[in-house]
C-alpha cells in the first residue's frame, strides 16, 4: 500500500455533500465524491463506474485543510455566496433563446417566466493536503493521470480552476504524504486548521456523518453514507 498526494488548492473550491436545487452549500473540507470524481476525469474513467468505486471504498481518505497565515493565526476567509437567476430575461420569441429557459419535467414551458433562483457558496482561498491509501499500482497509475489529465480538473465546481499542480507523487506512507504536504504548505507561508480521517475515533473533536460515499456515477448517481473524525 502506498499514500497518494493531491494537492487541492485555487481561489475558489465548493464541495458539495447533500445540497441540491435552490441552495447549494460547500463543506469546509473535499469529499469523498469530490475526490474520485476529480480522479475520474484525471483518468477518463466515464459512466457508472460501479466497480472501480467499490474497490476505492475500501481505501482511507484522509484531508488536511491549511489557512493562510496572518500574524502567526490562520485566516479564514468567510463563504463567498453566488446569487444567481437561471432562465431570466430571455426572448421567448427567440427560438435559440428559448432553449435556455426551464422546462417542466415534460418538456412544457414553465409558467411565467421560468427563472429560477440559485444560491452557491464558495470556500475562498483554502488549500487541502487529501492523501488516499492505495495499492501501489494504482496509486502510481493515478499519479500518471494527474500529469496527464484527460479531462478538465476542478475544485467540487467546474467553475473552480485549481491554481496549482494537483498530483503530488507517491509516497511510502501516509504519514510521510502529510509531512510533504505540511512542508508545501509552510513553503506557501500556510498553517493547518483542520484534519478530517475516515471513520468515528474518540480522540477527535467532532464526528460528522456524511452521504458522499459514491455507489455509481453518470446519469443516476447513488451514494451511502460514512463517518469521519474532524481534529481541529
Amino acid at each position: 500500500m502506498n499514500a497518494l498526494l493531491l494537492w487541492l488548492e485555487g481561489p475558489l473550491q465548493s464541495w458539495g455533500s447533500d445540497s441540491r436545487y435552490g441552495n447549494r452549500t460547500s463543506l469546509p473540507f473535499p469529499t469523498r465524491s469530490g475526490v474520485l470524481g476529480l480522479l475520474c476525469c484525471a483518468a477518463g474513467r466515464g459512466g457508472e463506474q460501479r466497480e472501480w468505486l467499490a474497490r476505492m471504498a475500501e481505501h482511507t481518505q484522509t484531508v488536511r485543510a491549511y489557512a493562510r497565515r496572518l500574524d502567526e493565526k490562520p485566516y479564514l476567509p468567510p463563504l463567498l455566496t453566488d446569487f444567481h437567476m437561471v432562465g431570466s430575461s430571455y426572448d421567448e420569441k427567440d427560438p435559440w433563446q428559448t432553449l435556455m429557459v426551464p422546462k417542466t419535467s415534460e418538456g412544457k414551458p414553465p409558467v411565467g417566466s421560468g427563472a429560477k433562483m440559485t444560491f452557491r457558496h464558495y470556500l475562498q482561498d483554502m488549500a487541502f493536503a487529501c492523501v488516499l491509501t492505495l495499492p501501489g499500482e494504482e496509486a502510481r497509475s493515478l499519479a500518471d493521470a494527474l500529469t496527464h489529465p484527460v479531462w478538465e480538473l476542478s475544485l467540487g465546481r467546474r467553475n473552480c480552476p485549481p491554481s496549482e499542480r494537483i498530483g503530488r507523487g507517491v509516497f511510502a506512507s501516509e504519514e510521510e504524504a502529510l509531512c510533504a504536504a505540511d512542508a508545501l504548505a509552510a513553503a506557501k507561508n500556510r498553517i493547518p486548521t483542520l484534519t478530517v480521517r475516515d471513520g468515528a475515533h474518540e480522540d477527535g473533536d467532532e464526528v460528522w456523518t456524511l452521504r458522499d460515499v459514491p455507489l455509481c456515477f453518470g446519469t443516476a448517481k447513488r451514494y451511502r453514507e460514512r463517518h469521519v473524525t474532524l481534529y481541529r
